[in-house]
């Protein structure tokens, strides 16, 4: 019981983000091509939103693939 409350609350934590290396040219962009249109030049909605997004990519991929996999296996037997 103890860890089901550490994790949740552990996903709920809020933390702070700090970027390196990353080149100014690339965030002015971001900010003007993505930031300032959409976000109202909220970049930390923007970022959050992009990280959301990312994993939602990623699980539709994985879904996909284990679809793909699972019907070449159906037809092989």
């Amino acid at each position: 019981m103890k860890k089901k409350l550490e994790l949740t609350l552990e996903e709920d934590l809020i933390v702070d983000l700090t970027l390196h290396n990353v080149p100014a040219s690339l965030l002015k962009e971001f900010a003007q091509k993505i930031v300032k249109p959409y976000y109202r030049d909220n970049t930390n909605a923007a970022v959050q939103d992009l990280l959301r997004k990312a994993l939602s990519e990623q699980d539709f991929v994985l879904s996909h693939i284990t679809h793909i996999r699972t019907h070449e296996k159906q037809k092989l037997t």
